[in-house]
C-alpha cells in the first residue's frame, strides 16, 4: 500500500512555526534599513501618497528600490489595525512572519516531490526548516526574504508538477502565479530562481514529458500580475522605473560593495556557519550522497538549486547577511533524507556502506557538542560568564536537546531513535522560543544607538526641518520621528547631535543627545 502525503503532521509543523514567528514580535523597535523603510512605504501606500494607484513612494519620492509586493499587504494590515499613530511593531511584522512560514510545509511538498512515498523525508524537511534560525529569524522581520523564499518554493514546486502531474495547466498557472509574486518582491531575484528549476529541469531532460501549450497557457496567465505591474510602473514613471532592476536591483549588488561587504564570499558562509546547526553536521555527507544519486531526480534538483543558487550568491559585490536566506531551502532539501535515515536506518541499494558509515558517526558528534555546550554553559554561570547571560537560556537548550537526542539516536530501538530526532528539533525550537522571547532575537546592523528616545527629543522641534550631524541617516530615526532626518550642511536647520554644537541654542536635551537651534550655521560634518 503506497504511503499517502503526511499533511497532518506538516499542518501540525506550520502551526508551531507559526506560534513560534509571532512570538516577541512587538517587542523591540523597527531596525535599519529594511524594516523601518519597509514600514514607510507600506505607511504611504495606505495613505496613497503615489502619483498613481499601486507606485510607493519613501517620503513622498518615488520608490524605486523594490516592488511593492509585501508593502501592499502590509498597508492593508496598516488599514486593518488602524491607530491614532505611527502603527505598532506588531502590525507592521505580522503578515511578513506568517507567510515566511510557509516554506515549512511547502518544503515538505517538495521532498515529496522528488521522494514520492518517502514519509520521513518529508516530515525531515519541513523540522529542518522549522529549527534554522536564519529562517526563523528573518521570516519574523518587515523584511522581503522571508517571504520571497515561500515564493520561491511555490515557484519550484510548480515546475517539478510541471512533469509529474496530469493537469498542465493547473501546474503552469502555479508556476506562472509564484513568478508574479517573485517580480512582486525582489524582482531580480526570478531570474536565478527560474535558472535553478530550468538547469534541473533541462538535466533530467522533463520538458520532454510537458504538454507546452497547457502548460504554457497557465504559465502566462499566471504571469498577467507581475507583468501588469511592472508594465504600469513603466508607463508612469518610465526610464526610472529600470533602476528597480538595473540600478537599486541588480546593478548594485553586482557592482558595488556597500557597506558590510569586506569579507565578500565569506558573508553567506559565514552565515550558514553561524545558523545551520546542528543539521550541518550532514551536509558535507548529502553533497556526496547527492552527487552519488545525480541520475535521480532528487540528485538532479538538489544540486541544480544549490549550484545555480550558490553562484548567483557568492560573487555579489555587496554582501549582507540575509542574501544567503535562498539557499537555506536547497539545505534542507539535501539534509532531510539523510536524517531520516539515521532514525529509520533502513538499508537500500542507493545508501553506499561509506555513506552508512558516516552517517551512523553523526548522532556521536552531536551528542558531543551538546555535552560540551553544557559544560560551557556551566563554566559560565559564573562572574566571569555574566556578559553571556542572555544566551545561558537558548544554550541549555541546545545543549540538552543535542546531547539526548544523539545518545538516543546511537541506539537500536527505532522509538528510541525517533524520540532521538523530536529531542534535537525540540532543544532547537526551544532555544528559539527563548531568543524570540528577550530582545536579543533582532538582529542589528550598526544600530549602536537606540532611535526612539532620541525620535521623542525631535519632536520638540515642533515640525521644523531638523538635520543629524556626526552621524549617518537612519531609516529607523526618521520612521519614529515621522519626519526624514538627513544628514548634510543644511542651514537654518536645527541639529540633532550627540556631541557639543558649538554657537548653538539647546532646545532639548537626551542624556548626551541635544536638538540645538543652530540658525544661519552651517553643520560642521
Amino acid at each position: 500500500m503506497p504511503s499517502k502525503l503526511p499533511w497532518r503532521i506538516l499542518f501540525a509543523l506550520w502551526i508551531v512555526a507559526a506560534v513560534l514567528s509571532v512570538m516577541g514580535l512587538g517587542d523591540v523597535p523597527l531596525r535599519d534599513f529594511d524594516e523601518a523603510t519597509v514600514a514607510r512605504v507600506a505607511l504611504e501606500l495606505h495613505q496613497g501618497q503615489g502619483e498613481a494607484a499601486l507606485l510607493p513612494t519613501l517620503w513622498g519620492d518615488p520608490y524605486l528600490n523594490k516592488a511593492p509586493g509585501l508593502h501592499l499587504i502590509i498597508s492593508t494590515m496598516i488599514g486593518i489595525n488602524p491607530s491614532s499613530g505611527l502603527p505598532d511593531e506588531w502590525t507592521i511584522r505580522i503578515a511578513p512572519a506568517l507567510l515566511s512560514t510557509l516554506v515549512i510545509p511547502l518544503g515538505g511538498l517538495l521532498q515529496w516531490t522528488l521522494r514520492p512515498g518517502e514519509r520521513s523525508s518529508t516530515i525531515c524537511t519541513s523540522a529542518i526548516l522549522m529549527t534554522l534560525l536564519p529562517v526563523a529569524r528573518h521570516g519574523r522581520m518587515a523584511m522581503l526574504d522571508g517571504t520571497q523564499l515561500t515564493v520561491m518554493a511555490v515557484l519550484w514546486l510548480g515546475l517539478m508538477q510541471l512533469t509529474s502531474t496530469h493537469q498542465p495547466r493547473r501546474a503552469g498557472l502555479l508556476t506562472g502565479l509564484a513568478a508574479s509574486g517573485m517580480l512582486l518582491l525582489k524582482a531580480p531575484l526570478l531570474v536565478p530562481a527560474a535558472a535553478a528549476g530550468a538547469v534541473a529541469i533541462a538535466w533530467g531532460k522533463e520538458w520532454r514529458t510537458w504538454q507546452l501549450p497547457q502548460a504554457c497557457f497557465g504559465i502566462a496567465l499566471g504571469l498577467l500580475p507581475g507583468l501588469a505591474w511592472h508594465g504600469w510602473h513603466a508607463l508612469v514613471r518610465g526610464q526610472s522605473a529600470l533602476w528597480l532592476w538595473a540600478g537599486d536591483g541588480a546593478g548594485r549588488v553586482l557592482l558595488d560593495a556597500g557597506e558590510g561587504s569586506d569579507l565578500g564570499w565569506r558573508v553567506p558562509l559565514i552565515e550558514m556557519l553561524e545558523g545551520g546547526w546542528p543539521w550541518l553536521a550532514l551536509f558535507p555527507i548529502a553533497l556526496l550522497w547527492a552527487w552519488q544519486l545525480k541520475t535521480t531526480r532528487w540528485g538532479r534538483w538538489c544540486l541544480s538549486l544549490l549550484v545555480v543558487l550558490s553562484a548567483s550568491i557568492l560573487p555579489l559585490r555587496t554582501q549582507l547577511p540575509w542574501y544567503s536566506h535562498p539557499l537555506w531551502l536547497p539545505v534542507a532539501l539535501l539534509c532531510a533524507p539523510l536524517l531520516a535515515w539515521i532514525v529509520n536506518r533502513k538499508a537500500s541499494p542507493e545508501t553506499p556502506l561509506l555513506m552508512r558509515g558516516l552517517l551512523s558517526q553523526v548522532p556521536r558528534f552531536w551528542a558531543l557538542i551538546g555535552l560540551i555546550l553544557l559544560i560551557l554553559l556551566g563554566a559560565s554561570i559564573t562572574p566571569l560568564g555574566s556578559a553571556f547571560s542572555a544566551y545561558q537560556g537558548p544554550a541549555a537548550a541546545l545543549g540538552l536537546g543535542w546531547s539526548a537526542g544523539g545518545c538516543l539516536l546511537m541506539t537500536k530501538s527505532i522509538g528510541q531513535r525517533r524520540l532521538g530526532a523530536l529531542s534535537l528539533v525540540c532543544g532547537n525550537l526551544g532555544a528559539l522560543a527563548l531568543i524570540f522571547s528577550s530582545p536579543i532575537w533582532h538582529w542589528e546592523l550598526n544600530e549602536t544607538w537606540p532611535v526612539q528616545p532620541i525620535a521623542e527629543l525631535t519632536r520638540q522641534g515642533r515640525g521644523q526641518p531638523i538635520t543629524i550631524v556626526g552621524q549617518d541617516e537612519r531609516p529607523s530615526l526618521n520612521w519614529y520621528a515621522e519626519q526624514r532626518i538627513p544628514r548634510n550642511r543644511a542651514i537654518k536647520r536645527l541639529r540633532l547631535s550627540d556631541k557639543q554644537q558649538d554657537h548653538c541654542e539647546v532646545v532639548a536635551r537626551h542624556q548626551k543627545w541635544t536638538l540645538s537651534d543652530c540658525d544661519n550655521m552651517l553643520s560642521e560634518d
